[in-house]
């Protein structure tokens, strides 16, 4: 079958001499005319490659760039931008919205097609890097954890989660921070090794293997099975190694029947890749106008990616007892979703739990705070029985 080429140029001459050109090589044409036209093509017509002109009318190149690699339909598709602007400054700026290659007119017939030879291979290479999961693994449940910015809890509130279920289940649970340059989970369980990430990262498509990543699990005195992240600030570069995550996360959940994924904070693409592989999403915020106002964005980029509303749990978590945090129903009625769990403020529990290098539900089980983690490893369980 013939490789498909959106071609998305406002200039009619132009868009139909490079249309004759490609398909005398042999490629299927699929033309648009402006920014909006491009979108609705690329999602609905699926193309293996984009020719996009930077400057039009509606909606610049940059821009629909950005929406492409936003969309999980066309974050890979590959884009060559072509166009007029000759300005260093340009090319950089569409290589940092995401564009694969990039040309400036006029150009040579030849060039153009040496160009998009060279993309469509290295596409091709791409997919057969790919690593499939054998149909007869068994698919564990994913709960990804994540927040708006730093200091909200994430990590604390994932370590626990995993804790409560290894309590109820006593089975196995794998607790993966996947922060590279960011780790916090080792020096919080008392592990010194937090290199096991940084390797799976770094290594080669190939060689991550559903073996590899199970040797690279460290068993806790918890019970609890660990990926940990690096806290070494270099490997935070590692975040751009979109396709290791995937595969990873692949393996993970072929490796336990529940495994929580610290996903730290913001939205990067590693994370929007990584949230509609899981069941069920869960955002940590506190109550205070600013975090509920960036939830509310975070929660409508989420659900910008195919997830249902209703698999985003929502944890509210009042660090400190302060006048400035709102109540629960406050904040579900700013936010606009429905809270399912408000913690108590407990930094005595955190701090006695960090001290002794085990999560606050496996060392004081018996308090408060514990038992509403209990209670939403409880409410888990249930929603994975129902899937």
């Amino acid at each position: 079958m013939a490789e498909r080429i959106l071609v998305v140029d406002d200039d009619v001459d132009t868009l139909r001499l490079v249309g004759l050109m490609l398909q005398r090589q042999g490629y299927e044409i699929i033309a648009a005319s402006n920014g909006t036209q491009a979108l609705e093509k690329a999602f609905g017509e699926k193309p293996d490659l984009i020719l996009l002109d930077v400057m039009m009318p509606d909606m610049d190149g940059y821009e629909v760039t950005r929406r492409l690699r936003k969309n999980p339909a066309t974050s890979a598709t590959p884009i060559l931008m072509f166009t007029a602007k000759t300005q260093l400054d340009d090319k950089v700026t569409g290589f940092e919205v995401g564009a694969d290659d990039y040309l400036t007119k006029p150009t040579h017939p030849t060039e153009l097609q040496a160009h998009v030879k060279a993309l469509l291979a290295r596409t091709a290479t791409k997919k057969t890097d790919e690593i499939k999961m054998p149909a007869s693994d068994q698919k564990g449940y994913m709960i990804g954890v994540i927040s708006v910015r730093g200091g909200l809890g994430v990590s604390t509130i994932a370590t626990n989660i995993a804790a409560a279920l290894f309590s109820r289940l006593q089975s196995d649970i794998i607790l993966a921070q996947l922060t590279p340059g960011q780790g916090t989970l080792g020096m919080d369980l008392g592990i010194s090794d937090q290199t096991a990430l940084t390797e799976i990262l770094q290594a080669t498509l190939a060689e991550i293997t559903r073996e590899k990543v199970q040797k690279s699990l460290t068993l806790h005195n918890s019970g609890l099975k660990l990926l940990l992240a690096s806290e070494n600030p270099r490997d935070v570069s590692l975040t751009s190694q979109v396709r290791h995550f995937e595969v990873l996360v692949k393996h993970l959940a072929s490796l336990a029947p529940f495994t929580v994924l610290d996903l730290g904070s913001g939205l990067p693409t590693y994370a929007e890749k990584i949230l509609p592989m899981c069941n069920q999403q869960i955002i940590v915020l506190e109550g205070t106008p600013s975090a509920i106002q960036q939830t509310k964005l975070l929660i409508n980029e989420i659900t910008a990616l195919n997830i249902k509303p209703e698999s985003i749990t929502i944890i509210l978590n009042n660090r400190q007892r302060s006048e400035a945090q709102m109540s629960t129903t406050k904040v579900q009625d700013k936010l606009g979703h429905p809270v399912s769990a408000t913690l108590t403020p407990a930094p005595e529990l955190f701090l006695q739990a960090a001290r002794v290098h085990a999560p606050a539900v496996i060392s004081q089980p018996s308090n408060m705070t514990s038992q509403q983690f209990i209670k939403i490893a409880d409410a888990i369980i249930k929603r994975e029985k129902a899937r």
